[in-house]
């Protein structure tokens, strides 16, 4: 499934001295065709949203059957309530996204004949955990966490820094999943520095995986309303 050109050693050193890097191609080609297309046509999405009431997540079944104008008017309060946040910097980070929580769903049984189940336990195999720590070379790595995710129009992810000392969080990574996205849909990974400017920024590019060390501020940028496409992931964390 991982393309067999990936050179850690070359991803390696770029990490250790940027804190981030995007590798391109990271898939096989066949295996992103089929990623991409599980995402598009056979995902049962929910919606993960924090705003004044907290983290939730609005289940499948409720969320397909809203009509597009509730669906519009949660974001809209969402944004509200990020944009209130952002004024009083008081209470946590907030974000709106499409997510499809991998590791949840497999411990629960849901959906077993969903190919993102055989991509969590490829994650979690002996052979990825030393490539990862090899592409990282970090040996505390032990674990993978992983969610699905779809960022649509109206989406985002305010600046955090994906600390999470509980949880063990080492290595942040994103596998791009969405062709010929452009700059001005949104959608971007920008990193933020310590005087709260724009350090780097990544596209989502097809086939791609953007990682970097944890703690790193960034956040994702809204996705526009001209975007013709979903930008599509899997997301997660490398993990002690």
């Amino acid at each position: 499934m991982i393309s067999e050109r990936i050179d850690p050693a070359f991803w390696r050193e770029r990490l250790q001295r940027d804190g981030r890097v995007q590798i391109a191609d990271y898939l096989q080609p066949a295996a992103a065709e089929r990623l991409r297309d599980c995402l598009e046509r056979e995902v049962p999405w929910t919606l993960a949203l924090r705003d004044g009431s907290g983290a939730r997540t609005i289940g499948h079944d409720t969320y397909a059957a809203m009509d597009e104008g509730i669906r519009a008017a949660l974001l809209a309060q969402t944004a509200a309530g990020a944009r209130l946040n952002a004024l009083t910097g008081q209470g946590e980070f907030r974000f709106a996204y499409d997510s499809y929580m991998m590791v949840t769903a497999y411990q629960e049984g849901r959906d077993p004949g969903l190919v993102l189940h055989r991509v969590l336990e490829l994650f979690n195999s002996p052979d990825y955990i030393a490539f990862v720590r090899a592409l990282t070379g970090d040996a505390r790595i032990r674990r993978v966490n992983a969610q699905a995710t779809r960022y649509r129009p109206g989406h985002f992810l305010r600046f955090h820094t994906d600390e999470e000392l509980s949880e063990g969080r080492l290595y942040a990574y994103v596998l791009n999943l969405s062709r010929e996205w452009e700059a001005d849909w949104g959608g971007l990974l920008q990193f933020i520095d310590k005087d709260g400017q724009v350090a780097d920024t990544f596209l989502p590019r097809w086939n791609t995986l953007s990682l970097f060390a944890v703690p790193a501020g960034h956040t994702v940028s809204m996705v526009a309303p001209w975007a013709q496409h979903d930008r599509l992931a899997i997301t997660g964390w490398f993990l002690t």
